[in-house]
């Protein structure tokens, strides 16, 4: 599935979330540093890839998620930004997720003809702790976008978000634990509240992985194996559907764009996948096969 697109790489570390960035330590694999921000120039149009026959490599109906080794907001990117919002009014038939650590600097690098919001972007703050939920859900509040959401990953301290889903603004919430050098523990209960909020104002809840150390009746699990952790989180049950979530995605008249409608489907392994509730569905790319 095309359902990562990276028009930049790199970020500054904002938040004791960032403190074992992961993409700082796959940076660091490759002997790479993950503080220099440049513009992926392979990339940067990636939504606008066409096939041999001239449509589009990214199917109608589509979500992409959108700078998943930086920041959309990133200071170091605004003399990019402006042409990939470009893109994303261009591919009015894919859903474009974007995630920020810098709610504040949103407001004033919206496109002009922003106006409400456009209805294929799905706006998401990352809240870590309750210190950063009590600081970035109430920009998130007043921000103008059709989709919102909050990513509590790495999710690193107990977090309740009841007085923000009460509102009925937030559509989407995201838990995970944090992986690779960091593996700090996170708690069952503190899901498991979570869950409980999220499911009382009928919003979506999926919890993706357990993250490397993961506590629950006092016992700390170990679980460096990113598939094991997400088949872990699906078994706990704190996953909820919620209210649907209704992308008004449409078509422009052009011939880059097939006649249907891109449809989700899944194999066996995807059955006890953590994320399944927020996937795009199976890429056909044969590794759970291997």
């Amino acid at each position: 599935m095309h359902d990562i697109w990276n028009p930049w790489h790199g970020c500054v570390k904002k938040s004791e979330g960032c403190q074992h960035c992961y993409m700082y330590f796959l940076d660091r694999e490759r002997n790479a540093d993950g503080s220099k921000i440049y513009r992926v120039k392979n990339n940067s149009d990636y939504p606008l890839h066409k096939n041999a026959d001239g449509t589009y490599k990214i199917k109608s109906g589509e979500c992409v998620r959108v700078c998943l080794t930086s920041d959309f907001f990133l200071e170091e990117a605004d003399v990019w930004r402006d042409e990939a919002w470009q893109i994303i009014k261009q591919r009015s038939d894919v859903g474009f997720y974007l995630l920020t650590k810098r709610p504040e600097r949103v407001a004033e690098h919206l496109p002009k003809d922003w106006n409400s919001g456009w209805d294929n972007v799905f706006f998401s703050v990352t809240a870590e702790n309750q210190a950063r939920a009590d600081e970035r859900l109430p920009i998130l509040m007043d921000l103008p976008f059709k989709h919102k959401g909050v990513m509590t990953a790495p999710f690193i301290g107990p977090i309740s978000l009841a007085k923000w889903l009460k509102t009925g603004q937030i559509e989407q919430v995201i838990a995970g634990g944090e992986n690779y050098d960091g593996q700090r523990v996170l708690k069952y209960e503190w899901v498991k509240s979570l869950y409980e909020e999220c499911k009382a104002e009928n919003v979506l809840f999926c919890f993706i992985e357990t993250g490397t150390k993961f506590e629950k009746d006092g016992k700390i699990y170990t679980m460096p194996n990113k598939r094991l952790q997400s088949e872990m989180a699906h078994k706990s049950g704190l996953q909820f559907a919620g209210k649907p979530i209704k992308w008004n995605l449409y078509k422009p008249q052009s011939e880059l764009f097939d006649d249907g409608w891109y449809q989700k489907h899944w194999r066996e392994p995807c059955k006890t996948c953590g994320s399944r509730l927020i996937c795009n569905g199976c890429s056909d790319c044969g590794k759970c096969r291997k």
